[in-house]
């Protein structure tokens, strides 16, 4: 494919930045800088090297929504920025085909002493309208934002989600060849959110190339063509959305794939077991060897990490008295049991549960930090195991469905530790009921009165 086929083609671009301990450096380096030019002699910095970008090479064609996802400070907002052509690349190589808008940061373009009103055509008189465009587009532009009466008074007194909805509305309104949008869509409420997805959507069929700069990994599942994942500059990835999310949560967690720690930890006892699971599997409970990857609904492209410190070892599906099915009715009750063991002490476990479709959108999750328990997750000493029970209705639409189980805990900060998350890991089919339309069968009754 030649790069004329290509709306962005960024060519092994890299940026380096100096970065000066004290200001009194910079002065230093700017007087050492012109004596060199006067004087031979050896090079004297003041300064120390940082690349934000290492050789990173892109190509988005037209109406193609790619998705830049990586950890904070890998580079992203700078990538855009170059690709935008507010910042030059320090090699390599930026181009975009035609008309490109970008939602860099919250509120860039716009004079906060200015009104909304003024701060629209100001905005767009900078992609390149004139004042006739803008007066043409004005009312799509202001009910697409829906700030009020707000549009009159002073952008500084905006709030952070009215000054993104008045920035987004000039910048999807004005039909660009190419729009970025970094971050900004999470400043939004839910129903702005859905509304610029759907403007975004409407742009990419009419031939609108998108960047999406996000970390909501659905977003980038459920509304993206490809991901490129970023890593202290430099391109891990690029293809499609759902495994490049996979590898990003491996580096967003800072965890590969789980490598159980060797701990000599001896069996705890008898895990109980109730009717149903013991006319089906006695020793569920019992066994000192994991049997997850051996049960029918297993799903071998699963993606597993943790720290090992518990381990899921096994699970089974019920729809009724059917262990296993190959497919469930929508609507049906189904019981899933998860047996786990805990490898080392952790203090508050936490157990999740999450429905996901095919492509990667959650459909329900849940865990016993949020469920209203009437008894709390048993405490994770080292050695013991136990069976946990979820019952659930299974009202979906037909389809494939993947169960992600877990288990992790929470550090002095706060911050959820994985110790053994199986992502995907539990295939289930379900069959149609009564015919709706949708994702989730909400059970809506239709009446006359």
């Amino acid at each position: 494919m030649s790069s004329d086929d290509f709306v962005i083609d960024v060519r092994n671009v890299s940026k380096r930045y100096e970065i000066y301990a004290k200001p009194a450096d910079r002065l230093k380096q700017m007087l050492a800088s012109g004596v060199r030019r006067v004087l031979p002699g050896g090079e004297v910095r003041y300064f120390r090297e940082f690349w934000a970008l290492h050789d990173i090479s892109l190509h988005v064609r037209r109406g193609e929504c790619v998705a830049i996802i990586g950890r904070n400070g890998s580079g992203k907002s700078t990538l855009l920025q170059i690709i935008a052509g507010t910042v030059s690349p320090t090699s390599g190589s930026a181009s975009v085909a035609g008309r490109i808008a970008a939602l860099l940061e919250l509120g860039s373009g716009f004079n906060p002493e200015f009104t909304g009103i003024e701060n629209v055509y100001l905005n767009a008189s900078l992609l390149g309208l004139s004042r006739e465009d803008v007066d043409a587009r004005l009312d799509d532009i202001l009910a697409f934002a829906d700030i009020g009466e707000f549009v009159h008074q002073p952008v500084k007194t905006y709030s952070s989600g009215m000054t993104v909805r008045l920035a987004f509305a000039v910048q999807a309104q004005i039909d660009p060849d190419v729009l970025i949008v970094d971050e900004a869509l999470a400043v939004g409420d839910a129903r702005f959110q859905a509304k610029c997805f759907g403007r975004l959507k409407a742009l990419r069929e009419q031939g609108t190339s998108i960047l999406l700069v996000t970390h909501s990994t659905e977003q980038v599942v459920t509304h993206c063509d490809r991901a490129i994942l970023i890593e202290r500059g430099e391109k891990l990835d690029d293809g499609e959305p759902r495994p490049v999310v996979n590898r990003y949560l491996d580096l967003l967690y800072g965890r590969q794939r789980i490598a159980p720690i060797a701990r000599g930890v001896e069996h705890a006892g008898d895990a109980p077991v109730n009717d149903q699971l013991g006319g089906f599997d006695p020793l569920f409970g019992e066994r000192h060897d994991p049997m997850f990857d051996q049960r029918p609904a297993y799903n071998q492209y699963e993606h597993r990490w943790g720290d090992g410190c518990a381990e899921i070892m096994d699970f089974a599906v019920f729809s009724g008295d059917e262990a296993f099915p190959p497919v469930i009715r929508s609507g049906s009750e189904v019981a899933l049991y998860v047996r786990y063991r805990f490898k080392a002490d952790i203090l508050r476990p936490i157990l999740g549960i999450t429905l996901k479709t095919k492509e990667g959108l959650t459909v329900y999750g849940t865990n016993t930090e949020m469920a209203l328990m009437d008894e709390a997750f048993p405490s994770g000493e080292a050695g013991r195991s136990g069976v946990a029970l979820c019952k659930f209705s299974l009202r979906c639409a037909p389809g494939d469905y993947f169960i992600s189980v877990g288990i992790a805990s929470r550090d002095g900060s706060g911050e959820a530790v994985p110790h053994d998350r199986r992502y995907d890991s539990i295939h289930v089919c379900v069959e149609p009921d009564i015919p709706f339309v949708g994702l989730a069968d909400l059970g809506a009754r239709l009446e006359f009165l």
